[in-house]
């Protein structure tokens, strides 16, 4: 359990969630809006945003599984004093039909055993309670997509400040063109130099307790905030001021892979949720928390992506690129401030997602690799894992810097298998397991969502999800 100087409040843990979730890809949202109708778009996204928080609630049961269990296997190699399961005298009045099944079960478990208070990585948990076969695809999986997470983050990093920096912008001449008129030095050069200055600043932080980034990541908040707040306003009183420029349709059905390409990762937390929640001081109704978190993020997409439809006739894909001025040499200093400042949104985002991301990869590879039962060294858990995590991501981006074929290659498939897939796996054989092992005993953590009627409704949903990325990918290579 995390010690007191470890444990941050629910408001500071629910922003790490928040700066986890909103990244770039909430910038592309409102050209999927213009493509699928402002109506159809914004049932899919609250639909997608459900079924992303079931899958939530799943991966928050599996962890209360997992404490029980260990707790259980420690009782069982008598590494706690069976006396400590004894109920105490203050606890009689709470004494009930499910507390007395619990003693008798085992004679150990009692329902408090479910609990949050030990971290427990999703691949530990696959140790747990998923077959050989299951545990290999899922550590395979888990590790290609965030590897390739933090890849597309350092390029996208790397590429945003080249923008920012250099006085070109064709894209197109990216390793012959000078980023600097009146310098020798060309975009490629610079941007693996902004690579390597990446890895120096943000690297760093990967070396320490997702709790050591505390105040970046109460700062990145308040940035975040900001440029949506910006972004909504400026479309607002561009629509109050010239009336709405943008006529999307209510729905096209046509326009729905387009939607699901740039939204199906818009709520993804999944995979670093036993880190960001471990810390809560307080874990009751963590999944309530984590509900109205994800609502939140959910009505400023919504907001952001139908006001951004109707005041743009032509909607960017990148959404921050509709806020350039027109004609940057009669633009306002306001005007010009507000482009530097939502160009640099990337920054903003993706640099506090950065540490949680290496952390959540190098705490699995920890899990893969070292003996449980084993005491390391300060060099192996704290020097070796960190390193071997940021290295390959900034090697990746030095040698390419084409986004799109990073998140081809990493973010689609792997994505959703992390994000809908496997905690319908985890959920499933957890339940299995604490039915199997510990009987009628109540999991206090356990998702609202108990029928299989949910496990169906999610994989289907991965199921339609796949299909619209194939159907995108058809379509773009043939």
């Amino acid at each position: 359990m995390p010690s007191e100087t470890e444990v941050y409040s629910s408001w500071v843990g629910l922003a790490y969630v928040f700066n986890l979730i909103v990244g770039t890809g909430a910038l592309t949202l409102p050209e999927g809006f213009a493509s699928a109708g402002w109506f159809l778009s914004t049932v899919l996204l609250v639909l997608l945003c459900f079924i992303s928080f079931v899958c939530v609630t799943f991966v928050i049961e599996s962890i209360a599984c997992a404490n029980a269990t260990i707790r259980w296997h420690h009782i069982q190699s008598h590494k706690i004093d069976e006396s400590e399961n004894e109920v105490s005298e203050s606890d009689q009045d709470n004494v009930n039909e499910e507390t007395a099944i619990m003693s008798v079960n085992n004679g150990r478990t009692r329902r408090k055993d479910y609990n949050l208070n030990t971290k427990v990585e999703l691949c530990e948990m696959s140790d747990v309670f998923m077959n050989k076969t299951v545990r290999i695809l899922f550590y395979a999986v888990l590790c290609i997509y965030l590897l390739g997470d933090l890849s597309i983050y350092t390029a996208a990093l790397s590429k945003t400040l080249v923008d920012l920096s250099c006085d070109t912008s064709n894209d197109t001449f990216f390793n012959t063109e000078r980023c600097w008129s009146n310098f020798e030095f060309y975009k490629i050069d610079v941007y693996r130099m902004y690579v390597l200055l990446i890895a120096l600043l943000i690297g760093p932080f990967t070396y320490f307790n997702i709790q050591k980034t505390k105040y970046l990541q109460m700062c990145t908040l308040m940035m975040r905030w900001t440029a949506f707040v910006i972004m909504i306003s400026l479309a607002v009183f561009r629509i109050s001021e010239y009336g709405p420029q943008g006529h999307p349709s209510a729905s096209n059905i046509k326009g729905i892979p387009t939607l699901i390409g740039s939204s199906v990762y818009s709520f993804m937390c999944h995979h670093s949720i036993p880190n960001l929640i471990a810390p809560f001081s307080n874990k009751q109704h963590i999944s309530l928390k984590m509900g109205i978190d994800m609502i939140m993020i959910c009505v400023f997409y919504i907001l952001l992506s139908i006001t951004g439809v109707f005041a743009f006739q032509n909607v960017q894909d990148l959404y921050t690129l509709n806020f350039i001025p027109e004609h940057a040499n009669h633009s306002t200093f306001f005007m010009n401030t507000i482009y530097y400042f939502l160009g640099a949104f990337p920054l903003f985002t993706l640099s506090t997602s950065f540490p949680i991301i290496a952390i959540t990869l190098q705490n699995n590879l920890k899990s893969l690799v070292l003996d449980r039962n084993t005491t390391y060294g300060f060099f192996v858990r704290r020097i070796f894992f960190p390193t071997i995590v940021i290295l390959p991501p900034v090697l990746i981006s030095l040698t390419t810097h084409d986004l799109k074929k990073l998140v081809e290659v990493t973010g689609s498939y792997p994505g959703v298998f992390v994000q809908y897939i496997f905690p319908v796996i985890l959920a499933h054989s957890a339940r299995k397991f604490c039915r199997r092992t510990f009987g009628n005993v109540e999991n206090t953590f356990a998702s609202p969502f108990k029928g299989n009627f949910w496990f169906v409704l999610v994989l289907a949903w991965a199921v339609v999800c796949m299909g619209f990325e194939t159907y995108n990918f058809i379509v773009k290579y043939t």
